[in-house]
């Protein structure tokens, strides 16, 4: 079983926040495959789904971000989950809008949800960067990071999900570099 977690602040004050791109990268994974509706488990939102030949165990914490890595290690702890089964969506701010990468292992680089996820399982999982860019200085971060995706922004937002959505399978597979081949082909369409 793999477990794939989207970080993000629960309630609908929320929900269009750049911070919160991790639940919808998980809402948009739900929706793409038809998957159930999500049980309240592990301070948390579950799924329990296949993709493919694989198990997986879909996790939007409920603790807020910051205490995002309690929810995941309750959740990794129950099924017996290796951190090397652990996929964990999330914002970044140093990466373009809309780009999307994938590593393992790694550093927090400020983010808060990524801290304490690495506080409670360690450092070897792997990261969905999914990029909200920079505003450009350090007083403006906080404010970009918990404000709403503009208008504008929203084709290109949708476009991005949809594209993680759609090859989630290459993940389930352990194929990270096709993973993101084609989310970035997707995106170029």
């Amino acid at each position: 079983m793999q477990l794939w977690a989207g970080l993000g602040n629960p309630g609908a004050q929320y929900a269009l926040h750049r911070h919160n791109a991790g639940f919808m990268a998980i809402d948009a994974i739900a929706d793409f495959h038809n998957f159930e509706a999500p049980k309240k488990r592990f301070l948390g939102w579950t799924i329990e789904a296949r993709l493919g030949a694989e198990k997986l165990l879909l996790l939007k914490p409920a603790t807020f971000m910051n205490d995002s890595g309690q929810s995941i290690g309750e959740a990794m702890r129950f099924y017996k989950i290796a951190p090397e089964d652990v996929t964990v969506f999330y914002d970044e701010l140093d990466l373009a809008p809309f780009k999307v990468k994938v590593r393992i292992g790694g550093g927090t680089a400020g983010h808060n949800g990524i801290r304490s996820t690495v506080a409670h399982i360690g450092e070897n999982f792997r990261r969905v960067r999914l990029g909200i860019g920079h505003p450009g200085h350090k007083d403006k971060v906080t404010g970009h990071v918990l404000g709403n995706f503009a208008k504008a922004e929203m084709d290109d937002l949708a476009e991005m999900l949809g594209a993680v959505a759609a090859e989630a399978k290459w993940l389930t597979e352990g194929d990270d570099v096709r993973f993101m081949n084609d989310v970035a082909l997707r995106q170029q369409r």
